[in-house]
């Protein structure tokens, strides 16, 4: 199959070397000097330094070059340049078929890339998204990885999914569009509160219940704006969030690190050189959770800490003295 991946990233790059074995790739980025360096170096210095791109990796510049042939495209930008490069897309390649592979809720709007999407494209076009427990340095490097497609189209689902699944890169397909991109977007927040605890020293009891209860907000939020409960246990659930809570490689988990370690908000952001989508996603979903009249104690009080209404330790007190509950 022949596929343009727009964004090049950090995950787009991953993906673009992980697909690269078994489909001809063209990986799209918008800075043409960022590009042509790419081109001569074979390697991606400011996201994946560590990883050659393949030799039959395309690279261009140019939006035109990249869709002219494509059968599918994957947008992997972040979801505040989603909606600008959708609309480039939407004039050059009407109807394409397409998968986005970004998390989050977009600035203003307070949408997910699905809602993005139903505004900029026509109503036929095939799509879905791609969501998972994934980190890029990882996938870039061939190691095992799951990640689920999601789509209000069964039949695009299930055959875009076999036809990206490959040994390394296992894809699974899901009719649950909502559920999967509000999980995918919410475990950025809770993320943040686990590089808090850690940052803090709290230990792993309260990491375990930070996640478990964590869980619990992105599931009610979820199932009240129409996701299922078994999303929220699987991939693009359960996993996505212990792999963002757990992991050095996370931006989120590490935001919170640096919180905790009282290191301002620009800086981390500086230091890290990555989007890390958690920080917008806070107001979004806690905005949202008041509009479902649903409870998300740790988003709201990780959305307080990163707008500077509370300090880290003010936080965790907050939590620590809610009244006990049935869980």
């Amino acid at each position: 199959m022949k596929l343009a991946v727009l964004g090049a990233g950090a995950w787009g790059t991953a993906l673009a070397i992980s697909l690269t074995g078994r489909h001809e790739i063209v990986l799209w980025g918008r800075n043409a000097a960022a590009m042509t360096e790419l081109q001569a170096t074979r390697r991606n210095a400011q996201y994946l330094p560590d990883h050659a791109l393949p030799p039959r990796l395309a690279l261009t510049a140019r939006l035109e070059e990249a869709l002219a042939e494509a059968e599918l495209v994957i947008v992997a930008v972040p979801v505040s340049g989603l909606r600008e490069t959708l609309q480039q897309l939407h004039h050059r390649r009407p109807g394409l078929p397409l998968l986005w592979a970004c998390k989050g809720f977009e600035t203003g709007s307070g949408f997910l890339p699905h809602q993005i999407v139903a505004e900029t494209l026509s109503p036929a076009t095939h799509c879905g998204a791609l969501s998972g427990p994934s980190f890029a340095e990882e996938v870039a490097a061939g190691l095992p990885a799951a990640i689920t497609l999601a789509s209000l189209n069964p039949d695009f689902a299930r055959d875009s999914a076999r036809a990206l699944h490959g040994h390394r890169l296992r894809l699974y397909s899901s009719t649950d569009l909502v559920g999967v991109e509000l999980a995918g977007a919410l475990k950025n927040v809770i993320a943040i509160a686990a590089g808090l605890s850690d940052g803090l020293g709290l230990g792993h009891n309260a990491r375990a219940a930070l996640i478990t209860r964590g869980l619990a907000e992105i599931a009610r939020l979820g199932v009240a704006m129409g996701g299922r409960t078994e999303t929220f246990m699987g991939l693009s659930g359960l996993g996505d969030l212990v792999l963002t809570c757990t992991g050095l490689l996370s931006r989120n988990y590490r935001v919170g690190l640096g919180l905790a370690q009282g290191t301002p908000l620009p800086d981390i952001m500086q230091q890290l050189g990555h989007v890390a989508e958690g920080v917008t996603s806070a107001e979004a979903a806690v905005q949202l959770a008041r509009h479902h009249q649903v409870e998300m104690p740790i988003a709201d009080a990780v959305r307080q800490v990163l707008a500077g209404v509370l300090g880290v330790h003010q936080a965790v007190d907050l939590l620590l003295a809610r009244e006990p509950r049935t869980e």
